[in-house]
Protein backbone atom coordinates (compact mmCIF):
# COMPACT_ATOMS: atom_id res chain seq x y z
CA UNK A 1 0.00 0.00 0.00
CA UNK A 2 2.84 2.36 0.85
CA UNK A 3 4.42 2.23 -2.67
CA UNK A 4 1.03 3.05 -4.20
CA UNK A 5 0.62 6.05 -1.90
CA UNK A 6 4.16 7.17 -2.69
CA UNK A 7 3.58 7.05 -6.45
CA UNK A 8 0.23 8.78 -6.00
CA UNK A 9 1.92 11.58 -4.07
CA UNK A 10 4.55 11.94 -6.81
CA UNK A 11 1.85 12.03 -9.47
CA UNK A 12 -0.07 14.74 -7.61
CA UNK A 13 3.14 16.75 -7.16
CA UNK A 14 4.04 16.50 -10.83
CA UNK A 15 0.50 17.37 -11.86
CA UNK A 16 0.65 20.49 -9.72
CA UNK A 17 3.95 21.46 -11.36
CA UNK A 18 2.93 20.83 -14.96
CA UNK A 19 1.43 24.32 -15.46
CA UNK A 20 4.76 25.74 -14.32
CA UNK A 21 6.45 24.45 -17.49
CA UNK A 22 4.15 26.53 -19.64
CA UNK A 23 4.40 29.43 -17.20
CA UNK A 24 8.12 29.89 -17.70
CA UNK A 25 7.62 30.03 -21.47
CA UNK A 26 4.18 31.41 -22.39
CA UNK A 27 2.50 31.53 -18.97
CA UNK A 28 -0.69 29.44 -19.00
CA UNK A 29 -0.93 29.46 -22.80
CA UNK A 30 0.61 27.28 -25.45
CA UNK A 31 3.16 29.16 -27.57
CA UNK A 32 1.97 27.47 -30.77
CA UNK A 33 -1.68 28.20 -30.02
CA UNK A 34 -0.88 31.89 -29.44
CA UNK A 35 0.55 32.14 -32.94
CA UNK A 36 -2.15 29.91 -34.42
CA UNK A 37 0.28 27.35 -35.84
CA UNK A 38 0.89 23.67 -35.27
CA UNK A 39 3.95 22.19 -33.57
CA UNK A 40 5.17 20.97 -36.97
CA UNK A 41 5.14 24.48 -38.51
CA UNK A 42 8.38 25.62 -40.09
CA UNK A 43 10.22 28.87 -39.39
CA UNK A 44 8.64 30.66 -42.36
CA UNK A 45 5.09 29.77 -41.26
CA UNK A 46 5.81 30.93 -37.71
CA UNK A 47 7.19 34.22 -38.99
CA UNK A 48 4.18 34.85 -41.26
CA UNK A 49 1.75 34.05 -38.44
CA UNK A 50 3.51 36.46 -36.10
CA UNK A 51 3.51 39.36 -38.58
CA UNK A 52 -0.14 38.77 -39.34
CA UNK A 53 -1.10 38.81 -35.66
CA UNK A 54 1.15 41.77 -34.87
CA UNK A 55 -0.66 43.87 -37.48
CA UNK A 56 -3.95 42.96 -35.86
CA UNK A 57 -3.05 43.35 -32.17
CA UNK A 58 -0.23 45.92 -32.17
CA UNK A 59 -1.11 48.81 -29.78
CA UNK A 60 -0.59 51.32 -32.61
CA UNK A 61 -3.19 49.48 -34.72
CA UNK A 62 -5.59 48.36 -32.00
CA UNK A 63 -6.42 50.73 -29.09
CA UNK A 64 -8.15 47.99 -27.08
CA UNK A 65 -6.25 47.51 -23.75
CA UNK A 66 -6.73 43.74 -23.99
CA UNK A 67 -5.05 43.68 -27.39
CA UNK A 68 -1.89 45.12 -25.84
CA UNK A 69 -1.71 42.21 -23.36
CA UNK A 70 -2.33 39.72 -26.15
CA UNK A 71 0.31 41.35 -28.32
CA UNK A 72 2.89 40.97 -25.54
CA UNK A 73 2.04 37.25 -25.29
CA UNK A 74 2.27 36.82 -29.07
CA UNK A 75 5.64 38.60 -29.18
CA UNK A 76 6.95 36.42 -26.36
CA UNK A 77 5.75 33.24 -28.11
CA UNK A 78 7.45 34.35 -31.32
CA UNK A 79 10.74 35.03 -29.48
CA UNK A 80 10.65 31.47 -28.15
CA UNK A 81 9.68 29.73 -31.39
CA UNK A 82 11.77 31.73 -33.85
CA UNK A 83 15.02 30.52 -32.27
CA UNK A 84 15.81 26.88 -32.99
CA UNK A 85 17.49 26.29 -29.64
CA UNK A 86 14.70 27.70 -27.47
CA UNK A 87 12.04 26.07 -29.65
CA UNK A 88 13.76 22.70 -29.22
CA UNK A 89 13.80 23.26 -25.47
CA UNK A 90 10.13 24.18 -25.46
CA UNK A 91 9.22 21.11 -27.52
CA UNK A 92 11.21 18.95 -25.11
CA UNK A 93 9.39 20.52 -22.15
CA UNK A 94 6.03 19.70 -23.76
CA UNK A 95 7.10 16.11 -24.46
CA UNK A 96 8.66 15.62 -20.99
CA UNK A 97 6.54 17.63 -18.55
CA UNK A 98 7.66 15.44 -15.65
CA UNK A 99 11.23 16.85 -15.89
CA UNK A 100 10.19 20.09 -14.26
CA UNK A 101 13.47 21.21 -12.75
CA UNK A 102 15.57 20.20 -15.76
CA UNK A 103 13.31 22.14 -18.13
CA UNK A 104 13.31 25.17 -15.85
CA UNK A 105 17.12 25.10 -15.65
CA UNK A 106 17.45 24.93 -19.46
CA UNK A 107 15.05 27.83 -19.86
CA UNK A 108 16.84 30.16 -17.46
CA UNK A 109 20.22 29.19 -18.84
CA UNK A 110 19.07 29.97 -22.39
CA UNK A 111 17.52 33.34 -21.48
CA UNK A 112 19.92 34.63 -18.87
CA UNK A 113 23.11 32.61 -19.17
CA UNK A 114 24.11 33.83 -22.65
CA UNK A 115 23.37 37.47 -21.90
CA UNK A 116 26.46 37.76 -19.73
CA UNK A 117 29.73 37.31 -21.57
CA UNK A 118 32.02 35.13 -19.41
CA UNK A 119 34.97 37.17 -20.62
CA UNK A 120 33.37 40.36 -19.36
CA UNK A 121 32.67 38.68 -16.02
CA UNK A 122 36.30 37.55 -15.79
CA UNK A 123 37.65 41.01 -16.64
CA UNK A 124 35.27 42.65 -14.16
CA UNK A 125 36.29 40.21 -11.43
CA UNK A 126 39.99 40.81 -12.10
CA UNK A 127 39.49 44.59 -12.00
CA UNK A 128 37.60 44.40 -8.70
CA UNK A 129 40.24 42.13 -7.13
CA UNK A 130 43.01 44.41 -8.40
CA UNK A 131 41.27 47.47 -6.96
CA UNK A 132 41.01 45.79 -3.55
CA UNK A 133 44.63 44.63 -3.84
CA UNK A 134 45.87 48.15 -4.65
CA UNK A 135 43.77 49.71 -1.89
CA UNK A 136 45.05 47.17 0.64
CA UNK A 137 48.69 47.76 -0.36
CA UNK A 138 48.27 51.54 -0.29
CA UNK A 139 46.66 51.42 3.17
CA UNK A 140 49.46 49.25 4.54
CA UNK A 141 52.08 51.51 2.97
CA UNK A 142 50.59 54.76 4.33
CA UNK A 143 50.18 53.26 7.80
CA UNK A 144 53.79 52.04 7.79
CA UNK A 145 55.07 55.45 6.59
CA UNK A 146 53.03 57.18 9.27
CA UNK A 147 54.58 54.97 11.97
CA UNK A 148 58.11 55.48 10.64
CA UNK A 149 57.70 59.26 10.61
CA UNK A 150 57.05 59.19 14.36
CA UNK A 151 60.39 57.55 15.13
CA UNK A 152 63.44 59.55 16.32
CA UNK A 153 65.61 57.93 13.64
CA UNK A 154 63.42 59.40 10.89
CA UNK A 155 63.47 62.87 12.46
CA UNK A 156 67.24 62.70 12.75
CA UNK A 157 67.47 61.83 9.05
CA UNK A 158 65.29 64.83 8.24
CA UNK A 159 67.51 67.16 10.29
CA UNK A 160 70.62 65.73 8.63
CA UNK A 161 69.07 66.30 5.21
CA UNK A 162 68.12 69.85 6.17
CA UNK A 163 71.69 70.55 7.25
CA UNK A 164 72.96 69.10 3.99
CA UNK A 165 70.65 71.34 1.94
CA UNK A 166 71.51 74.44 3.94
CA UNK A 167 75.23 73.76 3.62
CA UNK A 168 75.64 72.97 7.31
CA UNK A 169 74.65 76.50 8.33
CA UNK A 170 72.41 76.43 11.39
CA UNK A 171 72.17 77.97 14.82
CA UNK A 172 71.04 76.90 18.25
CA UNK A 173 67.75 78.78 18.00
CA UNK A 174 66.92 77.14 14.70
CA UNK A 175 68.13 73.74 15.86
CA UNK A 176 65.97 73.83 18.96
CA UNK A 177 62.79 74.42 16.98
CA UNK A 178 60.84 71.77 15.16
CA UNK A 179 61.21 71.66 11.41
CA UNK A 180 58.56 73.65 9.61
CA UNK A 181 55.76 71.38 8.36
CA UNK A 182 56.13 72.56 4.78
CA UNK A 183 59.90 72.04 4.88
CA UNK A 184 59.41 68.66 6.54
CA UNK A 185 57.05 67.59 3.75
CA UNK A 186 59.52 68.67 1.09
CA UNK A 187 62.37 66.85 2.82
CA UNK A 188 60.34 63.70 3.40
CA UNK A 189 59.66 63.49 -0.34
CA UNK A 190 63.42 63.32 -0.91
CA UNK A 191 63.85 60.42 1.52
CA UNK A 192 63.23 57.06 -0.05
CA UNK A 193 61.66 54.91 2.64
CA UNK A 194 61.89 51.21 1.89
CA UNK A 195 59.80 49.31 4.42
CA UNK A 196 60.01 45.53 4.29
CA UNK A 197 56.53 44.01 3.94
CA UNK A 198 54.83 47.33 3.19
CA UNK A 199 56.26 48.46 -0.14
CA UNK A 200 54.69 51.23 -2.17
CA UNK A 201 51.96 49.75 -4.41
CA UNK A 202 52.91 49.24 -8.03
CA UNK A 203 50.58 48.73 -10.98
CA UNK A 204 52.85 46.00 -12.37
CA UNK A 205 52.11 43.83 -9.32
CA UNK A 206 48.33 43.89 -9.73
CA UNK A 207 46.44 40.67 -10.51
CA UNK A 208 44.89 42.07 -13.70
CA UNK A 209 48.34 43.02 -15.05
CA UNK A 210 49.71 39.57 -14.19
CA UNK A 211 46.79 37.99 -16.04
CA UNK A 212 47.32 40.17 -19.13
CA UNK A 213 51.04 39.40 -19.17
CA UNK A 214 50.50 35.70 -18.45
CA UNK A 215 51.16 34.53 -22.07
CA UNK A 216 54.37 36.59 -22.19
CA UNK A 217 55.46 35.32 -18.76
CA UNK A 218 54.80 31.70 -19.69
CA UNK A 219 56.66 32.11 -22.98
CA UNK A 220 59.60 33.70 -21.20
CA UNK A 221 59.62 30.91 -18.60
CA UNK A 222 59.55 28.19 -21.25
CA UNK A 223 62.37 29.86 -23.17
CA UNK A 224 64.43 30.28 -19.99
CA UNK A 225 63.87 26.67 -18.97
CA UNK A 226 64.80 25.43 -22.44
CA UNK A 227 67.99 27.50 -22.55
CA UNK A 228 68.88 26.32 -19.02
CA UNK A 229 68.53 22.65 -20.05
CA UNK A 230 70.55 23.26 -23.20
CA UNK A 231 73.42 25.10 -21.48
CA UNK A 232 73.77 23.20 -18.22
CA UNK A 233 72.22 19.76 -18.82
CA UNK A 234 73.08 19.01 -22.45
CA UNK A 235 76.07 21.27 -23.18
CA UNK A 236 77.46 21.00 -19.58
CA UNK A 237 78.58 24.64 -19.42
CA UNK A 238 79.77 26.28 -16.20
CA UNK A 239 77.13 28.31 -14.38
CA UNK A 240 77.17 32.03 -15.05
CA UNK A 241 77.35 34.41 -12.08
CA UNK A 242 73.65 35.30 -12.29
CA UNK A 243 72.58 31.66 -12.52
CA UNK A 244 74.92 30.64 -9.69
CA UNK A 245 73.37 33.40 -7.56
CA UNK A 246 69.91 32.11 -8.45
CA UNK A 247 70.83 28.55 -7.44
CA UNK A 248 72.39 29.73 -4.18
CA UNK A 249 69.42 31.92 -3.32
CA UNK A 250 67.01 29.05 -4.06
CA UNK A 251 69.09 26.58 -2.04
CA UNK A 252 69.14 28.90 0.98
CA UNK A 253 65.47 29.85 0.47
CA UNK A 254 66.36 33.50 0.81
CA UNK A 255 63.83 36.08 -0.51
CA UNK A 256 65.01 38.02 -3.53
CA UNK A 257 64.97 41.37 -1.72
CA UNK A 258 67.04 39.94 1.14
CA UNK A 259 69.55 38.50 -1.36
CA UNK A 260 69.91 41.86 -3.09
CA UNK A 261 70.76 43.60 0.19
CA UNK A 262 73.50 41.09 1.06
CA UNK A 263 77.09 42.29 1.12
CA UNK A 264 78.97 41.43 -2.08
CA UNK A 265 81.71 39.61 -0.16
CA UNK A 266 79.05 37.48 1.55
CA UNK A 267 77.48 36.71 -1.82
CA UNK A 268 80.84 35.69 -3.24
CA UNK A 269 81.46 33.40 -0.29
CA UNK A 270 78.04 31.73 -0.57
CA UNK A 271 78.24 31.31 -4.34
CA UNK A 272 81.77 29.91 -4.07
CA UNK A 273 80.53 27.20 -1.71
CA UNK A 274 78.27 25.79 -4.48
CA UNK A 275 75.41 25.25 -2.03
CA UNK A 276 73.11 23.84 -4.71
CA UNK A 277 75.13 20.63 -4.34
CA UNK A 278 73.54 18.60 -1.53
CA UNK A 279 76.81 17.62 0.19
CA UNK A 280 78.02 21.24 0.18
CA UNK A 281 74.74 22.43 1.67
CA UNK A 282 74.91 19.81 4.43
CA UNK A 283 78.49 20.82 5.26
CA UNK A 284 77.49 24.51 5.34
CA UNK A 285 74.54 23.84 7.69
CA UNK A 286 76.80 21.79 9.99
CA UNK A 287 79.25 24.70 10.08
CA UNK A 288 76.46 27.12 10.98
CA UNK A 289 75.27 24.90 13.83
CA UNK A 290 78.79 24.71 15.27
CA UNK A 291 79.13 28.49 15.06
CA UNK A 292 75.83 29.01 16.88
CA UNK A 293 76.91 26.62 19.66
CA UNK A 294 80.24 28.50 20.05
CA UNK A 295 78.45 31.80 20.44
CA UNK A 296 76.23 30.36 23.17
Amino acid sequence: MEPVLRWLAIFILLSSLLPYIHAIYCEEDDCYDLLGVTQSANASEIKKAYYKLSLKYHPDKNPDPESRKLFVKIANAYEILKDEATREQYDYAIAHPEEVFYNAARYYHAYYGHKTDPRAVLVGLLLILSAFQYLNQWTRYTQAISMVKRTPAYKNRLRALELERSGGITNKKKASKHINKKVEEELSNELELQIQGAEKPCLWNLIVVWFILLPYTLGKLIFWKGSWIWRYTIYKSAYSWEDACYLTQRSLRVPQEAWRTLDESKKNDLVGRRLWVKSNMEAYLTELRKEVKRRR
